[in-house]
């Protein structure tokens, strides 16, 4: 019997996990043979990165990647790539500890009275191995997280309002509420070592049974966390509807106590403004989960709402915390702008509150970890080299087409066809060799290896700075001119070239190259209808000055440069990526001292037809346009010594034998329009559509990436490796268990 013969398309994270794990047993290849078909030059999708040869081997990004410590699922993998590979001690990075390395410090921008004021969080670095975590918390994990925090802020807030001659009294007086408080009394007076006045008259009131019970804000909250934490009160399995209303109680009670004392503070006071808005958001989001049921049915049942209106919903601020930079923040890290209007964010509220719970709940290590190279030289390479060994297959130059659906033996339906374009010929017809070696480190590079393609073709590229990555490029015309015919092309056959077909293209993808899946597979055009993609855009400075040189105050005990968002636009997010210096190949007596990366969602409201050639140049120009509003302006109140009364010093950048305002022609800018290019989004009510992996109607496809179902259901590297593990699963049975795949899904109860 032959090997099944499975067919990947893309090389982005999803699809070179699925390859991964499918090739996890030694003895795969009696089972199957596995072949991978790459646009263009390098693997990676939207984690592609290149080096540039003509800029001292320079690292150049789609954008901003950094992982957080929660990312269970992809440390793993990456874990088992580098530990499975055994790169020799030679190589610039042979462990995945040498890849990754923690970072802790995150600034948020707040913006007051027309000033930008920073709000610096330094996150604890806690024990352990980010692949050794888990995802598979629930609702409850986070009220009693909540509660565990506002029992420290709350007691902060209190002293507060004690210096501002403000009420810290709390009283009870409704018959249905002394009930809840003497609930919550039975279940932890025998664990009270509380010897306060508070906690006396407290006692007293409720044995007494008095008109009013008299309590502080900070004697609720520490009872409540004894509270949730006593024998088996607030197990998702007992239905104690007591319990709920206890918590929803007294949190809403502290509510109005933070709105009547506090509120009237917080223009003036930076810390307990912070402090107020932790508190209020978390409450916020307590109440909602109570509310709305989470514990019970799931995260999933919340996705209807936006988060912003799900927090006002459940009684936030509007004037201080809804819009706050946390809120703003985390809008700004998931590009949650439809078409890039920033003046209408939308993410899920079941999503957006699974994921924040996650990043503080899951992490080890840092909260976020910091690659020390390209994301193609420390993920890409390491996986294509692993697979290579194992006897993958690679088919560069390569770009999908058509897929055609059909019937199989069975009558059932499947995918009968791949069409392909070969986008060039390769000299001598040998295999492409991707790689090539920057400070002995394996590295893609930014543009193919023209030496390996067929002279006259690879003049051609050249010659008309041909981009074979873009869904708007005129290389098949120019190449019919050239030559007189056209690119040639290769078709897949079922159960001759292809017996499985992993699709590893983005969602966006899906109307281009797949037409008449859709029209047959009402859920999966569905899909392709309503998981929303938004542009985005990037650039990279290299500097000439240190970040404190540049007059930014911030200096952790690490000694780490921020990653900061909540930034105005068009860059909202800005990170300070010094550590890769030393990775790039700059002369010895003239190297940058620092680079800054940049990032936000880009405005596009709509896509031309693929004939329109130069759209992608136009888009880059508006980029240029935003990155020069970014250093003449924007970032004066981050860099205010990179200023003087002539505007912005030019020779802060770093740049060979230009001055001026040229030097930043010498920078980095991009934009990510492309299909496959474009940043998945999670508006609300979109999770609804989004199937399995093998969730169409054709019996041998697989979709994967971050546009499938998962138990993440957002644009990110640990949804696209759940993805990918998924896809390996539902082939080979490998891996059996996914860490949070289920989160979205109501809770079973025993």
């Amino acid at each position: 019997m032959s090997n099944e013969k499975i067919a990947i398309i893309g090389g982005g994270v999803a699809a070179m996990t699925a390859a991964l794990y499918l090739t996890e047993q030694d003895d795969w290849q009696q089972h199957r043979e596995i072949t991978v078909y790459q646009q263009g030059w390098r693997l990676g999708g939207k984690g592609a990165s290149g080096r540039n040869a003509a800029m001292g081997e320079r690292i150049e990004e789609h954008g901003l990647h950094v992982w957080f410590g929660a990312y269970v699922n992809s440390f793993k993998a990456i874990e088992t790539v580098y530990n499975k590979l055994n790169r020799p001690t030679t190589c610039a990075l042979s462990t995945w500890q040498q890849a990754f390395k923690p970072h802790s410090f995150i600034a948020l921008e707040e913006h007051i009275d027309n000033e930008w004021e920073t709000w610096p969080i330094d996150f604890p670095v806690l024990p352990g191995n980010p692949a050794n975590g888990s995802l598979d918390i629930t609702a409850w994990d986070f009220i009693k997280m909540t509660l565990a925090w506002l029992k420290k802020w709350i007691p902060q807030l209190e002293i507060a309002a004690n210096q501002q001659a403000k009420s810290t009294q709390l009283t009870t007086k409704k018959t249905r509420d002394k009930y809840l408080l003497q609930h919550l009394y039975q279940h932890v007076q025998e664990l009270a070592t509380d010897g306060s006045d508070a906690w006396k008259t407290f006692t007293h009131d409720i044995q007494n049974l008095s008109q009013e019970i008299t309590s502080t804000p900070s004697l609720l909250v520490d009872k409540l966390n004894e509270f949730t934490q006593n024998k088996n009160t607030l197990q998702p399995q007992i239905s104690e509807k007591k319990d709920s209303l206890v918590i929803w109680y007294i949190v809403r009670k502290l509510k109005r106590w933070l709105n009547q004392e506090l509120a009237e503070l917080m223009d003036e006071n930076a810390q307990l403004r912070r402090l107020y808005i932790c508190a209020d958001l978390a409450i916020a989001m307590l109440v909602g989960l109570i509310k709305d049921k989470v514990y019970r049915d799931g995260f999933g049942v919340i996705n209807k709402y936006d988060f912003r209106q799900w927090l006002l919903k459940n009684g936030a601020n509007k004037q201080y915390s809804v819009d706050s930079a946390p809120v703003r923040g985390f809008y700004d890290l998931v590009f949650a702008y439809p078409k890039g209007d920033f003046s209408k964010p939308n993410v899920e509220a079941g999503v957006a509150a699974l994921a924040m719970l996650r990043i503080a709940l899951c992490y080890r290590g840092g909260v976020m970890w910091k690659m020390q190279a390209g994301m193609g030289d420390v993920i890409f390479s390491p996986l294509y080299e692993l697979l290579k060994q194992r006897g993958v297959k690679f088919e560069f130059f390569h770009q999908l087409q058509n897929i055609t659906p059909g019937y199989d033996s069975n009558g059932k339906r499947c995918v009968t066809e791949i069409e392909l374009q070969q986008q060039v010929e390769l000299k001598n017809n040998i295999e492409y060799q991707p790689l090539v070696d920057v400070k002995s480190l394996p590295c893609w590079p930014s543009e193919p290896l023209y030496n390996q393609i067929n002279t006259a073709q690879a003049t051609l590229l050249q010659q008309y700075n041909i981009n074979l990555e873009s869904f708007w490029t005129d290389w098949p015309s120019r190449y019919q001119a050239e030559f007189g015919q056209p690119l040639p092309h290769k078709t897949l056959r079922f159960k001759h070239d292809f017996d499985q077909l992993i699709l590893g293209v983005s969602v966006a993808s899906l109307e281009h190259i797949c037409p008449r899946l859709l029209a047959i597979d009402d859920a999966f055009a569905a899909q392709a209808k309503n998981v929303l993609t938004v542009a985005t855009q990037a650039s990279q400075l290299w500097l000439n000055k240190t970040d404190q040189q540049l007059g930014w105050e911030y200096m952790p005990p690490s000694e780490e440069g921020p990653i900061l968002s909540g930034f105005s636009e068009p860059f909202d997010t800005w990170a300070a990526m010094q550590n890769l210096v030393d990775k790039e190949q700059w002369p010895l007596n003239n190297s940058p001292k620092n680079i800054a990366y940049f990032c936000s969602a880009f405005a596009c409201a709509e896509y031309p037809p693929q004939s329109d050639h130069t759209f992608p140049a136009r888009a880059k120009a508006d980029v240029k346009t935003n990155l020069t509003q970014l250093v003449t302006t924007n970032m004066q109140p981050l860099w205010p010594l990179a200023y003087d009364q002539n505007g912005f010093d030019w020779s802060v950048l770093y740049a060979n034998d230009v001055s001026g305002k040229a030097r930043l022609d010498q920078q980095y800018w991009r934009v990510n329009v492309d299909p496959s290019e474009r940043y998945v989004l999670s508006v609300a009510g979109s999770s609804q559509y989004r199937l399995a992996t093998d969730g169409t109607q054709f019996s041998n496809l697989f979709i994967t990436g971050d546009w499938i179902k998962t138990g993440v259901n957002a644009g990110c590297v640990e949804a696209a490796v759940m993805a990918g593990m998924q896809t390996a699963r539902a082939l080979c049975g490998y891996p059996q268990y996914i860490s949070g795949a289920n989160a979205f899904e109501p809770t079973k109860t025993t």
